[in-house]
């Protein structure tokens, strides 16, 4: 078959299916298993290609068909300007996550801290702390997980990207492995509730590590003990930024009352309109 027909054929099938972007699945595939970029596509579109081959496309869209991610059928996905490394032992990175490392990039330049220490909580692929490290060649960054599966991805996508010199990867739950104080703690923590797991899309429910999803009855266990802990590992004016799920903003602002560490918060909102971003700031002064 040709490659417009067999692109045809899969999208017409995942589009039965009920996947949301069946053309873009199809070409995304079919440019993995030839091993060319989705431009050889459209200017080779009237290539016959051999039944081998064909089959082996056939063979990566029905694990689509199944839902299968496409990121974990190719074992990459795009994140800012690089291509991270990833598999079922990590959560596949979402384009929002960019909106949390732009915010860190923005505080990171209007503080000025010369050589930056940042600490990327529950780092999974490693998108967030790489991706700060690659940008900020003088920062170091410590990356931690609780899964040690995840710490080795990531270091893998350290290396890739050339910043493994400048970052630490420590196993052990969030502040667990810890010493030292950070200038910027970074994290996108697991924030789906109960109910909402219940409801996700099958394909993250049944493919995606649930530990990098659930966060308890109200998605917010993760940020409490984040935000009531990181006063103690950041320096004085230091800023604590994470990823919120839609209508968490209300409980994080709450949380960083509560901790009492804190004196200037913010928040971001996504592409969609949705507070995706919580950010604040230790304060510089402690009275007592």
């Amino acid at each position: 078959m040709k490659i417009r027909e067999l692109i045809h054929q899969a999208a017409r099938d995942l589009e039965a299916g009920g996947f949301p972007t069946p053309r873009l699945d199809a070409e995304v595939l079919l440019a993995h298993c030839l091993e060319r970029d989705r431009l050889y596509l459209y200017t080779n579109a009237g290539l016959r290609l051999p039944a081998t081959e064909a089959l082996r496309f056939l063979r990566l869209v029905s694990r689509r068909r199944q839902g299968e991610p496409v990121a974990y059928i190719t074992g990459r996905k795009e994140f800012w300007s690089a291509v991270f490394e990833v598999d079922r032992r990590v959560l596949i990175p979402r384009p929002e996550t960019e909106i949390l490392v732009e915010e860190c990039l923005k505080i990171l330049d209007a503080a000025d801290s010369g050589d930056p220490r940042i600490l990327d909580l529950g780092t999974g692929s490693g998108a967030i702390g790489v991706t700060l490290a690659a940008e900020r060649k003088n920062a170091r960054v410590v990356a931690t997980d609780i899964s040690p599966e995840a710490l080795a991805v990531a270091r893998q996508n350290a290396r890739r990207c050339k910043v493994e010199t400048r970052m630490a990867f420590l196993a052990g739950n969030l502040f667990a492995p810890l010493s030292g104080k950070f200038d910027m703690i970074v994290s996108n923590p697991p924030y789906i509730s109960e109910a909402e797991h219940a409801d996700l899309p099958a394909d993250v429910k049944r493919y995606e590590p649930p530990l990098a999803l659930k966060a308890g009855p109200d998605g917010m266990d993760f940020h409490r003990e984040i935000i009531s802990k990181s006063g103690g590992y950041l320096k004085a004016g230091g800023w604590l930024l994470l990823e919120i799920g839609a209508g968490q903003k209300e409980g994080a602002e709450a949380l960083f009352r509560q901790a009492g560490a804190f004196d200037e918060t913010r928040f971001r909102r996504d592409y969609a309109g949705w507070n995706r971003v919580a950010a604040a700031r230790k304060k510089r002064h402690s009275h007592g």
